[in-house]
């Protein structure tokens, strides 16, 4: 297998102003020798970094970014509050700094107060939590990275990469019952939401350059918001604006398994420039499209939105020049917010999206959504991809244009040196084998959509028996409900994801509202008209 055929090189990412790069050997843009470890739930999540926080000691670092932070969150039960824990590491003396997304007002449901909270608690503690909208009109930091370095202590360093905050509503686990502290959300998925979400840990060489994303946007000179009202009420309020410097960054941590890393981003094309991307970065959308182009047997995706029918165009192009290409794609069955304004828009742009793609893929593309064992519907907040057992990804970005375009997203790409012993050996024909990180990563989440035990995925391993398996696994537990939920559940928790019905009314008012409020544009100009990243 080379890597090059799979992950971009420093030329492709198209972004030579990033130091990332800059820290690898001419022409490699991603780390080697690295052990990634998927984690599914913000359980275990929570859990892990509660330990890891709590073993950090003065002189080590703990840096985090995040779309919202609630400080009340409890890692693991009573006493482990976010900011209490993040507190109680600055009071030891840890080198404690955040960036959270500042947000719109609260009364669109977005999460400025809790932001503003969340960094007070810490700032009062002795660290240091900014609140940042260096964004375009209407964006949003989407990064969600936890980075720990340790002083004297390097082999416990790691990096937790994906799709999971530091909020409310994430503390969920496999049985999917929902976090006790849950954010509002539409009701459909009741008092207690469940949450199905993925996370991935990093250790080895790679931790430094996910630091190295956190030190660009903290070292960024320019004003955390241009906003004049903003400006005046962090005056009046003493807030901090002023990013204290950074200790030098320790050397990388050594290397600790097989797998390459690479980091994908997006930071939109803005008139006051990021100075570590000046026209921008779109190399999860170019990272994305590079892999495509190599799949031939299955495209396994868990994503939160699949919206934009531009974005689905990509996926539709690998599908009508592969006519053996299969692809799945679990989906939330509802939007997560109820009402006209937020719900329809959505609708709106999945059903686009999803019909650029039945059209392209005909019976070889299917959606699913999740719900638990009560029938509740489980939201899918997962940002995950899996092509060919070969290439996996998981990250903060969606399958939107917002999320390749737009919004700050980071996602990792990995690939693993080790083979897969199981058949078939060579699913996507290139010589490159299946692999054993991606096709764990696959197998994990298939077995617990299913309701599978740990050794039960002998006949998952195919992509068509995988593939077949979803189907009939869905069919059941339709057929169940259908009729009247008579007898014993169904093992399994996949629905067939049925493309609501919305007037013509509904569509013209609502498309205009999609494009520019949940699904812009961050290119330049001449990539717009060009169609291309």
């Amino acid at each position: 297998m080379k890597v090059n055929d799979w992950l971009l090189t420093p030329e492709e990412r198209g972004n030579p102003a990033s130091s990332v790069d800059g820290r690898h050997d001419p022409g490699v843009a991603w780390s080697g020798g690295n052990a990634v470890r998927p984690i599914p739930h913000g359980a275990p999540y929570f859990a892990e970094l509660l330990a890891r926080v709590r073993d950090l000691r003065a002189g080590d670092l703990l840096l985090f970014t995040d779309w919202r932070g609630d400080p009340t969150e409890r890692l693991d039960g009573p006493g482990t509050e976010v900011a209490r824990v993040f507190g109680e590491a600055a009071r030891r003396g840890v080198v404690v700094k955040g960036l959270l997304w500042r947000s719109h007002w609260d009364g669109l449901r977005f999460s400025e107060a809790e932001n503003r909270h969340l960094g007070d608690e810490i700032e009062a503690a002795g660290g240091e939590c900014l609140r940042d909208m260096r964004v375009p009109p209407g964006g949003s930091h989407h990064q969600k990275l936890v980075v720990l370095r340790h002083r004297d202590r390097p082999e416990r360093d790691i990096a937790f990469v994906g799709g999971i905050d530091l909020c409310w509503s994430r503390r969920d686990d496999a049985s999917h019952a929902g976090d006790p502290q849950a954010a509002p959300m539409a009701g459909v998925y009741g008092e207690r939401p469940p949450w199905h979400d993925v996370q991935a840990a990093i250790q080895g060489p790679a931790v430094g350059d996910v630091e190295a994303v956190f030190r660009e946007r903290w070292e960024d000179p320019s004003p955390l918001t241009r906003n004049p009202v903003h400006r005046l009420a962090d005056l009046l309020r003493r807030e901090d604006t002023r990013p204290d410097p950074l200790p030098p960054q320790f050397p990388d941590p050594p290397a600790r398994g097989p797998h390459a890393v690479q980091l994908l981003r997006t930071y939109a094309h803005r008139l006051t420039r990021y100075p570590f991307a000046p026209r921008g970065e779109r190399s999860v959308a170019r990272g994305y499209l590079k892999a495509l182009r190599r799949a031939r047997a299955l495209v396994y995706i868990e994503d939160q939105y699949l919206w934009s029918p531009q974005i689905a165009e990509s996926f539709a192009d690998t599908l009508r020049a592969n006519p053996d290409l299969l692809m799945i794609s679990v989906l939330p069955l509802h939007p997560d917010e109820g009402g006209a304004l937020g719900g329809v828009p959505q609708v709106l742009g999945r059903n686009q999206a999803l019909s650029v793609l039945q059209e392209a893929g005909g019976d070889r593309f299917a959606v699913y959504g999740l719900e638990n064992g009560h029938g509740t519907p489980v939201y899918v907040h997962a940002k995950v991809c899996v092509i060919d057992d070969v290439w996996a990804t998981i990250g903060s970005d969606n399958f939107n244009r917002r999320s390749w375009t737009y919004d700050s997203e980071l996602t990792c790409a990995v690939l693993d040196e080790t083979p897969d012993g199981r058949a078939p050996l060579d699913p996507g024909g290139h010589g490159d084998g299946a692999r054993r990180f991606p096709r764990d990563l696959r197998l994990t989440l298939a077995r617990e959509h299913l309701d599978r035990r740990e050794d039960d995925d002998g006949d998952l391993l195919d992509p068509r028996s995988f593939f077949d398996a979803f189907a009939a696994c869905a069919a059941r537990l339709d057929r169940w409900h259908e009729e009247g939920r008579r007898g014993p559940r169904p093992p399994g928790r996949l629905r067939a994801y049925r493309s609501p019905r919305l007037s013509r009314w509904a569509a013209l008012w609502a498309d205009p509202l999609y494009r520019i409020v949940h699904d812009p544009d961050g290119r330049p100009r001449a990539l717009r008209r060009a169609g291309s990243y």
